[in-house]
């Protein structure tokens, strides 16, 4: 494959240490223990996908094989090891996919491999990649040698899951964590081959492909790669028309549909999503970014714009400061669960941009903007007015509901009229019990008796802890029947605090007792006595 041919990635993939980009401080500690002969046994690289695991295990072998040496290694006039090497075709550097060879006798065969010595280099080596994908007797016949390899055998492990690879294996590795790259290190890079490719690429665009490839490098040279082969003679790929490549769209337009959800304008919320969704935005990506919105708006006191955070300009940043001011944090904290509930459902759904929609309206209806009294304190007030508004009137009535929706989900329990009329009042938990004994809710009164544990109660409001025992529907279940019964929404609390006892615990407190007092009075000594092989089985009490 000739250079003009290969997609960029591989055109410009780093060949000596120097040209690694975002691992300095590993590349220099590798190059310092080649060149004072103390290099490890086995490398054990891991990151996450295009940060350069594998492009480093090669310059690795390039380095320990190279006939110029590590401090003069070949970056473009290649001896005969650093050009097989490249190729991937040295007889005595051997690559592997443990993807493809994860089964114990392809270790066997490497093993019975590495006892013959380097036929042309200084150094036999193998390069796994993927080694997380070896299975658990691979890696146990992998041990020994690997402790211990003759003086000739290196071995180099590349992977993206470092979690699923034995610690047995990792205490006999080298380990290095390749980073994330830096955006503005990363935006620096890919300028810089944008130039050498002869491509006019807007600062913007390049920004947008930093911030999508997420600090890999491969991503980036792909994404520019993409954005270059799209646009034709001396036209220039600029934000626009990267946004409407890449499927992403401009943050601002995503701020102002935010604002206009806050202050309530269902119309101009609609218009705002259309406008992005025709873009050809995945509903995804945009639930994801916000997401991304909704922790800046939390946030905000915290960023700082300093060229290092491609995500927002200045005007997203004050625009972003100005909504936060006015938000309870309660509710940024409900929108962020909510809309990670959202997302779930849109993988299931054949028309995700229904559910994204139906999501946005959702919010606008929990948040209680659609409410008379709202309304009417909102009336003849523009979105930019609404945004200054004080705090109290964003936070409406409803933030009871906001916080029970994940329990009420979407079932409206079926009321009976005489059950609305009368409102029944709950004032303690041993009530809620007793209500359950009475309406014949055997599973609600089980669970509330063994599996939970009360914290505090009041009305409109339980705070439980619980076991791992208690059904995952209890939840649901106990707000949808207090809803019935009360007519009334109520909030069920989690606690990490301990709590009380349950009540079936208590049970067998006071039956204890009961038994122990028995047992200490003369009539039962009595009895023993008479019949020393007599049992206790059970104690009923006397009315007196």
């Amino acid at each position: 494959m000739t250079e003009n041919l290969k997609v960029l990635a591989l055109k410009y993939r780093p060949q000596v240490f120097e040209d690694l980009i975002g691992q300095e401080v590993i590349a220099e500690t590798i190059k310092n223990s080649v060149i004072s002969d103390k290099a490890a046994n086995a490398f054990l690289f891991t990151g996450i996908r295009g940060v350069g695991k594998t492009t480093f295990a090669r310059i690795v072998a390039k380095a320990l094989n190279c006939k110029n040496g590590v401090e003069n290694l070949c970056k473009k006039d290649f001896c005969e090891h650093c050009n097989s090497i490249v190729n991937s075709n040295h007889i005595d550097v051997l690559e592997m996919d443990a993807a493809s060879k994860t089964g114990v006798d392809d270790v066997r065969e490497l093993i019975e491999f590495s006892r013959y010595g380097p036929t042309i280099a200084k150094y036999k080596i193998f390069i796994i990649d993927e080694v997380h994908m070896l299975s658990k007797q691979a890696f146990n016949a992998l041990l020994k040698t690997l402790e211990e390899p003759p003086k000739y055998l290196k071995f180099i492990f590349a992977t993206t899951e470092i979690k699923k690879i034995p610690v047995t294996v990792i205490s006999r590795c080298q380990r290095f964590d390749l980073s994330r790259v830096k955006s503005e290190e990363l935006f620096n890079y890919i300028k810089i081959i944008k130039d050498r490719e002869g491509g006019k690429v807007s600062d913007e665009a390049l920004k947008l492909i930093v911030k999508i490839s997420e600090g890999s490098v491969r991503d980036a040279l792909s994404l520019l790669d993409r954005g270059l082969v799209a646009i034709q003679n001396d036209e220039e790929l600029n934000l626009d028309k990267a946004q409407s490549i890449y499927g992403y769209f401009d943050k601002s337009s995503l701020i102002e549909l935010i604002k206009n959800l806050f202050s309530g304008d269902e119309k101009k919320v609609y218009e705002l999503y259309r406008k992005i969704y025709d873009t050809g935005v995945d509903p995804k990506n945009f639930l994801n970014d916000f997401l991304e919105v909704l922790y800046y708006i939390k946030n905000i006191n915290f960023i700082k714009l300093d060229g290092n955070n491609f995500s927002l300009n200045d005007q997203d940043f004050n625009n972003l400061s100005t909504i936060s001011e006015n938000l309870d944090t309660k509710d940024i904290i409900l929108f962020w669960r909510f809309t990670l509930d959202t997302i779930e459902e849109v993988n299931i759904v054949s028309n995700p941009n229904l559910s994204v929609e139906m999501f946005l309206f959702r919010l606008m209806r929990i948040k209680g903007f659609k409410e008379k009294n709202v309304e009417e304190s909102f009336a003849g007030k523009n979105s930019d007015t609404l945004i200054n508004e004080p705090k109290k009137k964003i936070t409406s009535k409803t933030i009871d509901q906001i916080k029970n929706i994940s329990q009420q989900e979407k079932i409206e329990p079926n009321l009976n009229k005489d059950e609305v009329i009368n409102e029944l009042k709950i004032s303690s938990f041993e009530s809620l019990i007793n209500l359950c004994t009475e309406r014949k809710e055997v599973k609600l009164k089980y669970e509330l008796e063994t599996n939970t544990n009360l914290v505090s109660f009041s009305e409109g409001l339980i705070e439980i802890s619980f076991n791992e025992n208690l059904d995952k529907g209890f939840i649901k279940n106990l707000s949808n029947k207090l809803y019935e019964w009360t007519s009334k929404r109520w909030i069920i609390s989690l606690s990490k605090n301990q709590g009380q006892i349950s009540k079936k615990e208590k049970n067998k407190i006071h039956e204890k007792k009961i038994f122990d007092d028995a047992k200490k009075s003369e009539a039962y000594k009595q009895v023993i006595e008479a019949f020393p092989d007599a049992e206790l089985i059970n104690v009923k009490l006397k009315e007196d």
